[in-house]
Order: structure tokens, then C-alpha cells, then sequence
């Protein structure tokens, strides 16, 4: 099994530093959706649970989606993404820590009030087609990150994983609504994306394997 994981790895690293940035290419689609195909059956066959599982199965859908084309394919794509990030939430309530921590709280509050006033900003950059799905995507985000936030200590690094998810989320949604096509920071923050979502995922898979197992 530690095959199938070294080559997710070894795609998601070759996507990142070549391809993240390069046209719609046959080679840049199966890059990306490998790297999350084989992260997922290495998943499958490390006994994740299943919630994991379809997480990763509908994020590979949703990479397929994006890699295509941003887009023409940027709805589809949100929807599955939509999907991942909504099989997290009831498998991270389900391992809630049954201690409530003040600083917990503290940075739960923080990120949905932040979540809130970054969504608030974005609004008049969005075209009016995309605000409702850009609102439900970044309120199943902030659910998915304040129940990862509440996650039994042993799965610390799932919770790191969820977060860093999400971040790579705001920096995509930044990218794709505020940043022009020829902005010079524009290739930094899609490597930021692929590495932040694809580490983010590989956490969250890693440490349920390991926590449950």
C-alpha cells in the first residue's frame, strides 16, 4: 500500500511544480486526478472510513472537473467539492472531543466571523450567477473547519489537514475572482492552492487511517 501513496506523492508533487500552472492538457488532467485517485484508494485500502473515502472519491471528481477547465467547468466542480467538504462534517462530529477548550472556542469564533467578512468582500467581484453557490460553498466550509476544530487530541493532524483545506479554498476563490489573468503572483497562489488542498487532504486521510487503525 505504501506504493499506491508514494505515487499519489510523487503526481501531486510533479502537478504542483509543473503543470499547476500550464494549459488544459491531457497530461495535467491525469496528474492532478491521479495524485487524489491513488490518495483515495490508498485510503480504501488502508481502512479509512468510508466518509474519507467518498471525500476524496468527490474531491477527485471535483479535481477532474477543474483541471479540465476552471471555467467552463467551475460549478460542477464546486458542486463536488461542495460534497467533500460536506462527508467531512458528520465524520468529524462523530470523533468531537468531549473536553470544550477555551482557545478552541476562541478561534472557532474567529474563523466564522473572518469567514463571514471575507465572504462579505468577495461579493462585488463575483458575477450574481456565482454568489449563492460561492455562499453555500463558504458556509459547508466553515462547518466542515469548526467541527474539525472540536476533533479528539489524537487527531490533531486531521484538524491541521482540514484547515489547511480550507485555506487553500480562500486562496483559490481569491484567484479566481480578484486576480487577473496576468497578475505576477497569480502562479505562487495556485501552487499554494494545489499543495495547501492536497496536504490538507492527505492529513485528514493519514490520520484517521492511523488514529483508528
Amino acid at each position: 500500500m505504501i506504493y499506491i501513496l508514494v505515487a499519489s506523492g510523487l503526481s501531486a508533487l510533479l502537478y504542483g511544480l509543473f503543470f499547476c500552472n500550464s494549459a488544459p492538457s491531457i497530461l495535467r488532467v491525469v496528474l492532478k486526478v491521479a495524485a487524489t485517485a491513488l490518495l483515495t484508494l490508498w485510503a480504501y485500502m488502508a481502512g479509512a472510513p468510508m466518509l474519507v473515502v467518498a471525500a476524496l472519491a468527490f474531491s477527485t471528481l471535483g479535481d477532474g472537473f477543474l483541471g479540465a477547465s476552471e471555467e467552463k467547468f467551475l460549478l460542477p466542480g464546486m458542486a463536488a467539492f461542495f460534497i467533500a467538504h460536506a462527508a467531512y462534517i458528520p465524520l468529524f462530529w462523530e470523533h468531537t472531543s468531549e473536553t470544550r477548550e477555551l482557545f478552541v472556542l476562541t478561534f472557532q469564533v474567529v474563523i466564522t466571523i473572518g469567514g463571514a467578512l471575507f465572504l462579505r468582500s468577495m461579493m462585488p467581484w463575483i458575477e450574481k450567477a456565482m454568489r449563492l453557490p460561492v455562499a453555500a460553498y463558504t458556509i459547508i466550509i466553515l462547518l466542515m473547519v469548526n467541527a474539525a476544530l472540536r476533533l479528539e487530541p489524537t487527531l490533531w493532524l486531521a484538524a491541521v489537514g482540514a484547515v489547511a483545506f480550507a485555506a487553500s479554498d480562500t486562496i483559490l476563490s481569491i484567484e479566481l475572482f480578484r486576480l487577473k489573468p496576468d497578475a505576477p503572483i497569480k502562479p505562487v497562489a495556485a501552487r499554494a492552492v494545489w499543495f495547501l488542498y492536497y496536504g490538507g487532504q492527505a492529513a485528514i486521510a493519514w490520520a484517521f487511517v492511523h488514529a483508528i487503525a
